[in-house]
């Protein structure tokens, strides 16, 4: 009887521990938005900043947001390529809700397309996945917000399954699954960490700090090994 206790005791303490974690990490920024990923000098849509935050002096048209994003993904099989453009485009489409609407009605539309295919594309999946969760991270359960009802998880299990040992894809899927599926969330985290080895760019961006010198690496963000530090503002 001792024995069970004090096992459901390391249990709750362990679940409490993850809890505070993620309630650290949301409120130091959505994990989806909030970092930037490091693409080298590959094309992306253009940003003056180096966060999140726009810092008013762009001058981007954004009636253009959904054909730009959508060539540069279909021009890259790199997923921090395809990550990073679209935590640009979600920050360029809180600004402008028809773009908004537009670039993800456009990946909607492929990614059911490649779910009817009889070999469907891994990357349409992925990035209507990626697109869905920003949104929900960054717009909020707001009305004028076109990923309400929508699901990021099936599309990015679906991605994963196509493209099993893509590290940089995992990672990807471990930020979108933070909040769970814990045995899938782990799974991803372990595959981008150990693919990092042979991957030197992922290796970069897994070394990066969330928010700040003070805050986590996004290898311990991932693997939630250690306490979130959120960054001083």
């Amino acid at each position: 009887m001792c024995f069970k206790s004090t096992r459901f005791v390391r249990y709750m303490l362990g679940s409490i521990a993850t809890f505070l974690v993620l309630a650290r990490t949301v409120a130091a920024g959505p994990p989806l938005i909030c970092h930037p990923f490091d693409i080298e000098n590959a094309k992306s849509l253009p940003w003056i900043s180096h966060d999140w935050n726009l810092t008013g002096a762009e001058n981007y048209a954004t009636h253009d947001l959904s054909a730009d994003t959508l060539a540069i993904l279909n021009s890259s099989q790199v997923p921090l390529i395809h990550i990073e453009t679209l935590r640009r485009a979600t920050l360029y489409a809180r600004k402008d809700p028809v773009a908004a609407k537009q670039l993800l009605l456009q990946l909607v539309t492929r990614a059911k397309s490649a779910e009817a295919s009889s070999s469907p594309e891994a990357f349409a999946l992925f990035d209507a996945a990626y697109l869905t969760e920003a949104y929900k991270q960054w717009l909020g359960e707001r009305n004028e917000n076109p990923a309400n009802g929508l699901d990021g998880l099936p599309w990015i299990k679906r991605a994963m399954q196509l493209r099993p040992n893509d590290p940089q894809m995992a990672f990807a899927a471990a930020l979108i699954t933070l909040r769970g599926p814990e045995a899938d969330h782990r799974q991803y985290a372990q595959l981008a960490t150990a693919g990092a080895k042979n991957d030197a760019l992922l290796k970069r961006n897994l070394a990066t700090h969330f928010l700040g010198a003070e805050s986590q690496t996004m290898s311990e963000l991932i693997l939630k090994n250690k306490e979130t530090k959120v960054a001083r503002q």
